[in-house]
């Protein structure tokens, strides 16, 4: 049986020596990331009261963005903000498209997630507080959103997750991130397969990070249940 040649698969030295200059791209992964979520969630809760509302103009234009936004590939549509648009005389620096695109992107899967927590919310809930005078802003703010984010944190948290790991498309587009980082030195050195393993090992090691705060949030909502 041939022996492998596991240097040829994974170089650790230059895995290790390589690691700074991967990490420098870090600050963008991480920037990406936490910005298109905080975009998404806002962006997301709108998108989604405008999919339950009874007004039929606001109904269409929600559902339809999310159609588009969720069949869309993501590395298409970054293409279209940093490569298409120029061709009408709007043009985006890397690093702000990458940011527009994962952020309306992230608002489609967002409001479906919300409109899904609302509607699980049982109706007597807010017939029971509409009978004893409390007003629309404050059964939503005090009683129905917290329910609804305590369920939501999960699939909140599987969003985020996706969005980490999805900034590696910006390297596409050029933006520095940790991928595009790796690219650069794989090329250097002719080893790519050393350099993506690091970068799977990075993502890992983020990811775990999020997820532990998700479990902080799940204890922190569970208050509410």
């Amino acid at each position: 049986m041939r022996d492998i040649r596991w240097r040829a698969i994974f170089n650790p030295e230059l895995a290790l020596d390589s690691l700074p200059f991967v990490l420098t791209g870090l600050g963008y992964t991480v920037f990406i990331a936490v910005f298109s979520m905080i975009v998404g969630l806002i962006l997301g809760f709108f998108l989604a009261l405008m999919r339950m509302s009874s007004i039929k103009v606001l109904n269409f234009i929600a559902r339809l963005y999310i159609s588009f936004m969720r069949g869309t590939p993501m590395i298409v549509f970054l293409f279209l903000l940093y490569f298409g648009l120029p061709f009408i005389g709007i043009q985006f620096s890397a690093i702000t498209a990458a940011l527009i695109g994962f952020s309306l992107n992230s608002s489609a899967y967002i409001a479906e997630i919300f409109r899904a927590c609302l509607n699980s919310i049982d109706k007597g809930q807010w017939e029971a507080s509409y009978a004893l005078g409390l007003t629309h802003f404050f059964i939503m703010r005090k009683i129905i959103l917290p329910q609804a984010l305590r369920t939501a944190v999960g699939p909140l948290s599987n969003v985020l997750l996706d969005l980490i790991k999805g900034t590696s498309l910006a390297a596409m587009i050029t933006v520095p991130e940790i991928f595009q980082q790796a690219k650069i030195v794989g090329g250097r050195e002719f080893d790519y397969m050393t350099m993506y393993i690091l970068v799977a090992l990075i993502y890992w090691g983020i990811c775990s990070l999020f997820s532990v705060i998700q479990v902080v949030l799940e204890k922190k909502f569970s208050e509410y249940t």
